[in-house]
Protein backbone atom coordinates (compact mmCIF):
# COMPACT_ATOMS: atom_id res chain seq x y z
CA UNK A 1 0.00 0.00 0.00
CA UNK A 2 2.06 3.12 -1.04
CA UNK A 3 -0.40 6.02 -1.50
CA UNK A 4 -2.85 7.00 1.05
CA UNK A 5 -6.66 5.69 0.53
CA UNK A 6 -9.83 7.14 2.27
CA UNK A 7 -10.65 6.04 5.72
CA UNK A 8 -14.40 5.73 5.43
CA UNK A 9 -17.18 6.61 2.84
CA UNK A 10 -19.01 10.21 3.50
CA UNK A 11 -22.23 7.81 4.10
CA UNK A 12 -20.61 5.81 6.94
CA UNK A 13 -19.25 9.12 8.65
CA UNK A 14 -22.00 9.02 11.65
CA UNK A 15 -22.42 5.09 11.97
CA UNK A 16 -18.68 5.32 12.29
CA UNK A 17 -18.46 7.54 15.21
CA UNK A 18 -21.72 6.59 16.78
CA UNK A 19 -20.23 3.26 17.13
CA UNK A 20 -16.86 4.06 17.97
CA UNK A 21 -18.18 5.44 20.90
CA UNK A 22 -19.00 1.96 22.34
CA UNK A 23 -15.04 0.98 22.17
CA UNK A 24 -14.30 3.15 24.88
CA UNK A 25 -17.10 1.74 26.94
CA UNK A 26 -15.80 -1.65 27.02
CA UNK A 27 -12.50 -0.47 27.27
CA UNK A 28 -13.46 1.92 30.73
CA UNK A 29 -15.26 -1.64 31.55
CA UNK A 30 -12.40 -4.23 30.95
CA UNK A 31 -9.55 -1.62 32.46
CA UNK A 32 -11.44 -1.41 36.38
CA UNK A 33 -10.55 -5.04 36.51
CA UNK A 34 -6.82 -3.99 36.69
CA UNK A 35 -7.11 -1.90 39.76
CA UNK A 36 -10.14 -3.96 40.82
CA UNK A 37 -7.64 -6.89 41.50
CA UNK A 38 -5.10 -5.08 44.13
CA UNK A 39 -8.30 -3.57 45.72
CA UNK A 40 -10.07 -6.83 46.66
CA UNK A 41 -6.45 -8.29 47.73
CA UNK A 42 -6.28 -6.24 50.27
CA UNK A 43 -9.72 -5.65 51.46
CA UNK A 44 -10.93 -9.45 51.54
CA UNK A 45 -7.07 -10.76 52.47
CA UNK A 46 -7.09 -12.81 49.63
CA UNK A 47 -4.23 -13.84 47.42
CA UNK A 48 -2.79 -12.74 43.77
CA UNK A 49 -4.25 -16.27 42.38
CA UNK A 50 -7.88 -15.91 44.20
CA UNK A 51 -8.12 -12.73 42.91
CA UNK A 52 -7.85 -13.96 39.39
CA UNK A 53 -11.07 -14.91 39.58
CA UNK A 54 -12.51 -11.61 38.84
CA UNK A 55 -10.76 -11.97 35.28
CA UNK A 56 -11.54 -15.61 35.05
CA UNK A 57 -15.47 -14.94 35.37
CA UNK A 58 -15.25 -12.12 33.26
CA UNK A 59 -13.87 -13.80 30.21
CA UNK A 60 -15.70 -16.98 30.72
CA UNK A 61 -18.44 -14.63 29.39
CA UNK A 62 -17.01 -14.08 26.32
CA UNK A 63 -16.48 -17.32 25.81
CA UNK A 64 -19.73 -18.96 26.36
CA UNK A 65 -21.75 -16.20 24.84
CA UNK A 66 -19.48 -15.17 21.84
CA UNK A 67 -20.71 -17.89 19.19
CA UNK A 68 -24.28 -17.20 20.88
CA UNK A 69 -23.51 -13.57 20.09
CA UNK A 70 -22.65 -13.94 16.33
CA UNK A 71 -25.65 -15.89 15.92
CA UNK A 72 -28.11 -13.68 17.63
CA UNK A 73 -26.33 -10.31 15.14
CA UNK A 74 -26.50 -12.80 12.27
CA UNK A 75 -30.33 -12.97 12.31
CA UNK A 76 -31.00 -10.07 14.29
CA UNK A 77 -28.93 -7.27 12.95
CA UNK A 78 -25.72 -4.89 14.43
CA UNK A 79 -27.93 -2.14 15.79
CA UNK A 80 -29.65 -5.03 17.93
CA UNK A 81 -26.69 -7.00 18.81
CA UNK A 82 -25.11 -3.80 20.32
CA UNK A 83 -28.72 -2.66 21.86
CA UNK A 84 -29.19 -6.11 23.51
CA UNK A 85 -25.19 -5.79 24.66
CA UNK A 86 -25.64 -2.04 26.17
CA UNK A 87 -28.75 -3.89 28.43
CA UNK A 88 -26.79 -6.44 29.96
CA UNK A 89 -23.40 -4.45 30.51
CA UNK A 90 -25.99 -1.99 32.26
CA UNK A 91 -27.93 -4.19 34.71
CA UNK A 92 -24.64 -6.70 35.21
CA UNK A 93 -22.99 -2.97 36.23
CA UNK A 94 -26.13 -2.15 37.87
CA UNK A 95 -25.78 -5.44 40.32
CA UNK A 96 -23.03 -4.41 42.05
CA UNK A 97 -25.23 -1.72 44.19
CA UNK A 98 -27.01 -4.87 46.81
CA UNK A 99 -23.78 -7.03 45.94
CA UNK A 100 -21.51 -7.24 49.49
CA UNK A 101 -19.78 -10.51 49.17
CA UNK A 102 -16.69 -11.61 46.24
CA UNK A 103 -19.07 -14.19 45.04
CA UNK A 104 -22.19 -11.16 44.30
CA UNK A 105 -19.13 -9.65 42.50
CA UNK A 106 -17.98 -12.47 40.72
CA UNK A 107 -21.67 -12.97 39.19
CA UNK A 108 -22.60 -9.31 37.94
CA UNK A 109 -18.85 -9.15 36.03
CA UNK A 110 -19.96 -12.19 34.63
CA UNK A 111 -23.24 -10.76 33.27
CA UNK A 112 -21.01 -7.51 32.31
CA UNK A 113 -19.10 -10.28 30.26
CA UNK A 114 -21.57 -11.61 28.96
CA UNK A 115 -22.55 -8.10 27.52
CA UNK A 116 -19.20 -6.75 26.45
CA UNK A 117 -19.19 -10.05 24.24
CA UNK A 118 -22.51 -8.44 22.18
CA UNK A 119 -21.18 -5.30 21.65
CA UNK A 120 -17.65 -6.40 20.98
CA UNK A 121 -18.90 -9.18 18.21
CA UNK A 122 -21.11 -6.61 16.85
CA UNK A 123 -18.91 -3.36 16.54
CA UNK A 124 -15.48 -4.61 15.29
CA UNK A 125 -16.50 -6.29 12.36
CA UNK A 126 -18.89 -3.01 11.47
CA UNK A 127 -16.21 -1.10 11.41
CA UNK A 128 -14.45 -3.46 9.58
CA UNK A 129 -17.07 -2.97 6.95
CA UNK A 130 -17.33 1.03 6.83
CA UNK A 131 -15.33 2.19 4.02
CA UNK A 132 -12.85 0.82 1.82
CA UNK A 133 -11.40 -3.31 2.79
CA UNK A 134 -7.82 -1.51 1.72
CA UNK A 135 -7.93 0.83 5.14
CA UNK A 136 -9.90 -1.88 7.41
CA UNK A 137 -7.15 -2.39 9.65
CA UNK A 138 -6.45 1.47 9.98
CA UNK A 139 -10.12 2.37 10.77
CA UNK A 140 -10.48 -0.44 13.56
CA UNK A 141 -7.28 0.88 15.03
CA UNK A 142 -8.61 4.41 15.08
CA UNK A 143 -11.90 3.44 16.76
CA UNK A 144 -9.84 1.05 19.50
CA UNK A 145 -7.92 4.39 19.47
CA UNK A 146 -10.91 5.07 21.93
CA UNK A 147 -10.51 1.86 23.51
CA UNK A 148 -7.52 3.17 24.94
CA UNK A 149 -8.75 5.76 25.68
CA UNK A 150 -11.47 4.36 28.03
CA UNK A 151 -8.63 1.69 29.91
CA UNK A 152 -6.76 5.09 30.80
CA UNK A 153 -9.18 6.81 32.13
CA UNK A 154 -10.93 3.58 33.98
CA UNK A 155 -7.11 3.19 36.03
CA UNK A 156 -6.52 6.79 36.53
CA UNK A 157 -10.23 7.75 37.97
CA UNK A 158 -11.22 4.54 39.65
CA UNK A 159 -7.43 3.89 40.83
CA UNK A 160 -7.72 7.48 42.75
CA UNK A 161 -11.20 6.76 44.07
CA UNK A 162 -9.70 3.28 45.55
CA UNK A 163 -6.65 3.64 46.55
CA UNK A 164 -6.50 7.28 47.78
CA UNK A 165 -5.36 7.56 50.97
CA UNK A 166 -8.39 9.12 52.60
CA UNK A 167 -10.75 7.08 50.91
CA UNK A 168 -11.28 4.79 53.38
CA UNK A 169 -13.38 1.69 52.65
CA UNK A 170 -13.86 2.63 49.45
CA UNK A 171 -17.41 1.63 48.19
CA UNK A 172 -16.63 -0.37 45.01
CA UNK A 173 -20.04 -0.23 43.78
CA UNK A 174 -19.96 3.64 43.04
CA UNK A 175 -18.28 3.52 39.68
CA UNK A 176 -20.30 0.55 38.74
CA UNK A 177 -23.53 2.16 39.31
CA UNK A 178 -22.58 5.56 38.00
CA UNK A 179 -21.17 3.55 34.54
CA UNK A 180 -24.19 1.53 34.72
CA UNK A 181 -26.96 4.43 34.13
CA UNK A 182 -24.84 5.93 31.57
CA UNK A 183 -24.74 2.63 29.89
CA UNK A 184 -28.24 2.18 29.88
CA UNK A 185 -28.99 5.75 28.44
CA UNK A 186 -26.74 4.73 25.72
CA UNK A 187 -28.60 2.09 24.93
CA UNK A 188 -32.07 3.69 24.96
CA UNK A 189 -29.95 6.13 22.20
CA UNK A 190 -28.94 3.50 20.18
CA UNK A 191 -33.11 1.53 20.41
CA UNK A 192 -33.65 5.00 18.16
CA UNK A 193 -30.97 5.67 15.73
CA UNK A 194 -30.57 3.67 12.01
CA UNK A 195 -27.49 1.78 11.57
CA UNK A 196 -26.86 0.55 7.96
CA UNK A 197 -26.74 -3.19 7.79
CA UNK A 198 -24.02 -3.95 5.17
CA UNK A 199 -24.92 -7.21 3.20
CA UNK A 200 -22.53 -8.81 0.56
CA UNK A 201 -22.95 -9.82 -3.15
CA UNK A 202 -22.02 -13.58 -2.61
CA UNK A 203 -24.11 -14.27 0.76
CA UNK A 204 -26.44 -16.03 -1.02
CA UNK A 205 -23.59 -18.55 -2.27
CA UNK A 206 -22.30 -19.18 1.37
CA UNK A 207 -23.05 -21.22 3.97
CA UNK A 208 -25.32 -19.88 6.37
CA UNK A 209 -25.14 -20.36 9.86
CA UNK A 210 -27.14 -23.01 10.09
CA UNK A 211 -25.80 -25.18 7.16
CA UNK A 212 -22.23 -24.60 8.10
CA UNK A 213 -20.80 -21.60 8.36
CA UNK A 214 -18.67 -22.32 11.32
CA UNK A 215 -17.34 -25.41 9.51
CA UNK A 216 -16.72 -23.20 6.88
CA UNK A 217 -14.85 -20.64 9.06
CA UNK A 218 -13.00 -23.16 10.67
CA UNK A 219 -11.66 -24.87 7.35
CA UNK A 220 -10.14 -21.56 6.81
CA UNK A 221 -6.36 -22.12 7.85
CA UNK A 222 -5.65 -18.45 7.60
CA UNK A 223 -8.11 -17.83 9.90
CA UNK A 224 -7.86 -20.47 12.04
CA UNK A 225 -4.33 -19.43 12.87
CA UNK A 226 -5.56 -15.84 13.12
CA UNK A 227 -7.48 -17.14 15.90
CA UNK A 228 -4.92 -18.63 17.49
CA UNK A 229 -3.08 -15.47 17.74
CA UNK A 230 -5.54 -13.57 18.55
CA UNK A 231 -6.20 -15.74 21.74
CA UNK A 232 -2.38 -15.72 22.26
CA UNK A 233 -2.60 -11.75 22.29
CA UNK A 234 -4.93 -11.69 24.53
CA UNK A 235 -3.52 -14.12 27.28
CA UNK A 236 -0.73 -11.28 26.98
CA UNK A 237 -2.05 -7.95 26.97
CA UNK A 238 -4.95 -9.08 29.51
CA UNK A 239 -2.18 -10.86 31.76
CA UNK A 240 0.13 -7.89 32.00
CA UNK A 241 -2.08 -5.26 32.40
CA UNK A 242 -4.14 -7.31 35.28
CA UNK A 243 -0.96 -7.99 37.16
CA UNK A 244 0.82 -4.71 36.50
CA UNK A 245 -0.25 -2.98 39.80
CA UNK A 246 0.65 -6.28 42.27
CA UNK A 247 4.25 -5.96 40.16
CA UNK A 248 5.34 -2.63 40.83
CA UNK A 249 4.09 -2.81 44.30
CA UNK A 250 5.76 -6.02 44.89
CA UNK A 251 8.99 -4.70 43.79
CA UNK A 252 8.85 -1.79 46.14
CA UNK A 253 8.94 0.87 43.45
CA UNK A 254 5.92 1.95 43.98
CA UNK A 255 2.99 2.49 46.00
CA UNK A 256 -0.69 1.28 45.10
CA UNK A 257 -2.14 4.55 44.21
CA UNK A 258 1.22 5.30 42.08
CA UNK A 259 1.26 2.36 40.49
CA UNK A 260 -2.53 3.21 38.84
CA UNK A 261 -1.23 6.07 37.86
CA UNK A 262 1.60 4.65 36.39
CA UNK A 263 -0.58 2.15 34.51
CA UNK A 264 -2.89 5.18 33.48
CA UNK A 265 0.42 6.22 31.78
CA UNK A 266 1.34 3.25 29.84
CA UNK A 267 -2.24 3.22 28.96
CA UNK A 268 -2.11 6.90 27.34
CA UNK A 269 0.87 5.28 25.74
CA UNK A 270 -0.89 2.61 24.49
CA UNK A 271 -3.79 4.79 23.24
CA UNK A 272 -1.21 7.02 21.12
CA UNK A 273 0.15 3.48 19.37
CA UNK A 274 -2.90 2.88 18.03
CA UNK A 275 -3.98 6.38 16.76
CA UNK A 276 0.01 6.84 15.21
CA UNK A 277 -0.45 3.31 14.15
CA UNK A 278 -3.89 4.05 12.78
CA UNK A 279 -1.73 6.68 10.38
CA UNK A 280 0.65 4.58 9.44
CA UNK A 281 -1.32 1.64 8.20
CA UNK A 282 -2.59 4.05 5.70
CA UNK A 283 0.74 3.90 3.96
CA UNK A 284 2.03 0.42 5.30
CA UNK A 285 0.89 -2.89 5.16
CA UNK A 286 -1.11 -3.80 8.05
CA UNK A 287 1.19 -7.43 7.99
CA UNK A 288 4.26 -5.08 7.93
CA UNK A 289 3.33 -3.08 10.66
CA UNK A 290 2.33 -5.75 12.80
CA UNK A 291 5.43 -7.65 12.04
CA UNK A 292 7.59 -5.36 13.30
CA UNK A 293 5.32 -4.52 16.61
CA UNK A 294 5.41 -8.37 17.14
CA UNK A 295 9.37 -8.07 17.48
CA UNK A 296 9.05 -5.00 20.03
CA UNK A 297 6.72 -6.76 22.12
CA UNK A 298 8.93 -10.06 22.15
CA UNK A 299 12.46 -8.09 23.20
CA UNK A 300 10.11 -5.88 25.60
CA UNK A 301 8.90 -8.96 27.64
CA UNK A 302 12.69 -10.40 27.69
CA UNK A 303 13.66 -7.09 28.86
CA UNK A 304 11.12 -7.54 31.83
CA UNK A 305 11.62 -11.08 32.88
CA UNK A 306 15.56 -10.56 33.12
CA UNK A 307 15.02 -8.45 36.02
CA UNK A 308 16.96 -5.36 34.95
CA UNK A 309 15.74 -3.23 37.88
CA UNK A 310 13.85 0.21 36.56
CA UNK A 311 15.34 -1.34 32.96
CA UNK A 312 12.63 -3.68 33.16
CA UNK A 313 9.83 -1.42 34.21
CA UNK A 314 10.65 0.83 31.21
CA UNK A 315 10.71 -2.03 29.06
CA UNK A 316 7.01 -2.81 30.95
CA UNK A 317 6.02 0.52 29.94
CA UNK A 318 7.30 0.32 26.28
CA UNK A 319 5.67 -3.03 25.70
CA UNK A 320 2.01 -0.92 25.55
CA UNK A 321 3.28 0.89 22.33
CA UNK A 322 3.87 -1.89 20.38
CA UNK A 323 1.23 -4.23 21.50
CA UNK A 324 -1.08 -1.09 20.89
CA UNK A 325 -2.19 -1.88 17.14
CA UNK A 326 -2.24 -5.66 17.95
CA UNK A 327 -5.65 -6.82 18.27
CA UNK A 328 -7.21 -4.77 15.84
CA UNK A 329 -5.20 -5.34 12.99
CA UNK A 330 -5.19 -9.16 13.86
CA UNK A 331 -8.87 -9.04 13.94
CA UNK A 332 -8.96 -7.37 10.57
CA UNK A 333 -6.58 -9.87 8.97
CA UNK A 334 -8.49 -12.79 10.14
CA UNK A 335 -11.95 -11.43 8.80
CA UNK A 336 -10.46 -10.57 6.00
CA UNK A 337 -10.20 -14.19 4.37
CA UNK A 338 -13.73 -14.96 5.54
CA UNK A 339 -16.39 -13.62 3.08
CA UNK A 340 -19.73 -13.31 3.98
CA UNK A 341 -19.24 -15.31 6.65
CA UNK A 342 -17.60 -12.40 8.69
CA UNK A 343 -20.52 -12.25 11.55
CA UNK A 344 -19.99 -16.17 12.37
CA UNK A 345 -15.99 -15.53 11.87
CA UNK A 346 -15.84 -12.55 14.28
CA UNK A 347 -18.09 -14.69 17.27
CA UNK A 348 -15.40 -17.07 17.46
CA UNK A 349 -12.92 -14.16 17.46
CA UNK A 350 -14.49 -12.94 20.33
CA UNK A 351 -14.29 -16.06 22.46
CA UNK A 352 -10.53 -15.15 22.57
CA UNK A 353 -10.61 -12.86 26.13
CA UNK A 354 -10.71 -16.26 27.76
CA UNK A 355 -7.17 -15.93 27.22
CA UNK A 356 -7.26 -13.12 30.07
CA UNK A 357 -7.57 -16.44 32.36
CA UNK A 358 -4.03 -16.54 31.65
CA UNK A 359 -3.69 -14.35 34.63
CA UNK A 360 -4.68 -17.25 36.78
CA UNK A 361 -1.13 -19.09 36.05
CA UNK A 362 0.55 -15.73 36.53
CA UNK A 363 -0.80 -14.77 39.86
CA UNK A 364 0.14 -18.69 40.78
CA UNK A 365 3.67 -18.38 39.39
CA UNK A 366 3.75 -14.58 41.65
CA UNK A 367 2.44 -16.19 44.90
CA UNK A 368 4.44 -19.62 44.76
CA UNK A 369 8.14 -17.85 42.80
CA UNK A 370 8.99 -14.45 42.73
CA UNK A 371 7.34 -11.20 40.85
CA UNK A 372 9.12 -11.48 37.57
CA UNK A 373 8.88 -15.07 35.99
CA UNK A 374 4.86 -15.05 35.83
CA UNK A 375 6.36 -12.69 32.64
CA UNK A 376 7.51 -16.42 30.44
CA UNK A 377 3.25 -15.81 29.84
CA UNK A 378 3.30 -13.14 28.29
CA UNK A 379 6.63 -13.76 26.68
CA UNK A 380 5.25 -16.75 25.16
CA UNK A 381 2.07 -15.11 23.68
CA UNK A 382 3.53 -12.71 21.75
CA UNK A 383 6.10 -15.37 20.56
CA UNK A 384 3.24 -16.53 18.76
CA UNK A 385 1.94 -13.25 17.57
CA UNK A 386 5.50 -13.03 16.11
CA UNK A 387 5.09 -16.29 14.18
CA UNK A 388 1.63 -15.31 12.63
CA UNK A 389 2.92 -11.98 12.07
CA UNK A 390 5.51 -13.07 9.71
CA UNK A 391 3.90 -15.81 8.09
CA UNK A 392 0.78 -13.18 6.90
CA UNK A 393 3.74 -10.84 6.12
CA UNK A 394 5.44 -13.55 3.67
CA UNK A 395 2.14 -14.44 2.01
CA UNK A 396 1.41 -10.44 1.48
CA UNK A 397 4.51 -10.12 -0.10
CA UNK A 398 4.14 -13.01 -2.21
CA UNK A 399 0.89 -12.01 -3.25
CA UNK A 400 2.27 -8.62 -4.61
CA UNK A 401 4.77 -9.99 -6.34
CA UNK A 402 2.42 -12.21 -8.08
CA UNK A 403 0.11 -9.27 -9.21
Amino acid sequence: MGKTTKLTDKRYVVPFILITTLFFLWGFARAILDVLNKHFQDELHISITQSSLIQVTTYLGYFLMAIPAGLFISRYGYRRGVVFGLTLFGLGALAFIPGHTFTAFLIALFVIGCGLTFLETAANPYVTELGPTETASSRLNLSQTFNGMGCFMATLLVGQFLFSDDSGQADVSVPYAIMGVLVLLIALVFTRVKLPEITHEEEGDQPSASEGGLRAVLGNRWFVFGLLALLSYEVAEISINSYFVNFVTATGWMSKLDASRVVSLALVIFMIGRFVGSWIMRRVRAEQMLLWCAVGTVVCMLVTLLNLGRLSLIALILNYLFEAIMFPTIFSLAVSDVGSLRKRASSLLMMTPIGGCGFLLMGFLADHVNAFVPFIIPLLGFAVVLAYAYFVSSRARSSAKSM
